[in-house]
């Protein structure tokens, strides 16, 4: 049974780029575990729709166009001394993409290259955890390469 929960799920970052947009490149990068992670949102390839629509056949035609990966949208309690977020903050004020690392419970392990488009704190009310977001969007490689997702054996 390959149904799962998402805790234990956890994020990572590194600076660097792998040497190769595979596992063994990724895996060889130095990681950084951002803590307190609450919430990873979906993410994936999305290809765009394109549409002919012929006069004499009145039907329409639908094909795949170009695609986006997606941006990986991260929830969290802010922690000012978290080693992670303090990256993702630099990385935000950087244009630099740096790479990231969803492990899931199972092992499985998606990696990417990101580009850190927000980190915005959020106070909250009076009985809350501050809280902050961050928007990390997916980028490819030259070669077309986003997201690599290495299964666990």
């Amino acid at each position: 049974m390959s149904v799962r929960t998402a805790a234990g799920t956890t994020l990572h970052i590194a600076v660097a780029a792998p040497a190769t947009y595979d596992g063994t490149g990724y895996a060889a990068l130095t990681w950084i575990k951002v803590g307190e992670i609450t919430s990873i949102g979906e993410y994936g390839r999305e290809y765009t729709e394109v549409t002919h629509q012929p006069l004499d056949s009145r039907g329409v035609q639908k094909l795949k166009g170009g695609y986006n990966e997606g941006t990986l949208p991260i929830g969290l309690a802010l922690d000012t001394d978290d080693v992670g977020q303090i990256a993702m903050k630099a990385a935000r004020n950087s244009d630099n993409a740096i790479s990231a690392k969803v492990t899931h419970q199972n092992g499985d392990v998606d990696y990417m290259r990101t580009m850190v488009f927000s980190f915005k704190v959020n106070p909250g009310e009076l009985n809350s955890i501050v809280n902050a977001s961050a928007s990390l969007g997916i980028t490819t490689n030259s070669a077309g390469v986003g997201i690599v997702e290495v299964l666990a054996a």
